[in-house]
């Protein structure tokens, strides 16, 4: 085979083989899945870790980010949900990779000690940029102040 004719082969099958790397199979069925998005997935949070520490979640805690365009043609968005006793919503840019939150907003209702927990570990996601990674139905998010996040997609 002559050096044009490898090299269009190779030209020809880099970007196949990287596409469908791009894809996970689908447990027992043979077929292929593309990765779950973030957005428009309603998240319902299972684990907390806070500086190391586990931290037991109370109330039934979730997370939608929606990506909507902003104005101007910039991307922008905004996650809302439930913290364990407050509702809550905040701009949300969603990247590869990580996700920008604004200050939340949230109702200012008291509730049982043990919501009200895990409503301030939650909140150490906001006002900042987190890293993302989702596996199958499970997304964790990480902040730069030690705060880690584990959430399953609902059914």
């Amino acid at each position: 085979m002559d050096k044009q004719r490898f090299t269009l082969a190779v030209l020809t099958i880099v970007p196949l083989v990287v596409a469908c790397g791009g894809e996970k199979a689908n447990s027992g069925s043979g077929s292929v899945d593309a990765q779950r998005p973030v957005t428009g997935v309603d998240w319902r949070v299972q684990g907390i870790t806070v500086d190391g520490s586990a931290r037991q979640v109370h109330g039934t805690p979730r997370l939608t980010f929606d990506a909507k365009s902003g104005e101007n043609g910039r991307s922008g968005g905004k996650v809302g949900g439930r913290l364990g006793c407050n509702a809550v919503n905040a701009t949300a840019t969603v990247r590869a990779g990580h996700i920008t939150l604004g200050r939340p907003s949230t109702t200012r209702m008291m509730c049982d000690a043990s919501l009200m927990g895990t409503e301030r570990a939650l909140l150490g996601l906001f006002g900042g940029q987190v890293g993302y990674r989702v596996d199958h139905d499970t997304i964790t998010l990480t902040s730069g102040n030690g705060t880690i996040v584990r959430a399953v997609a609902a059914k």
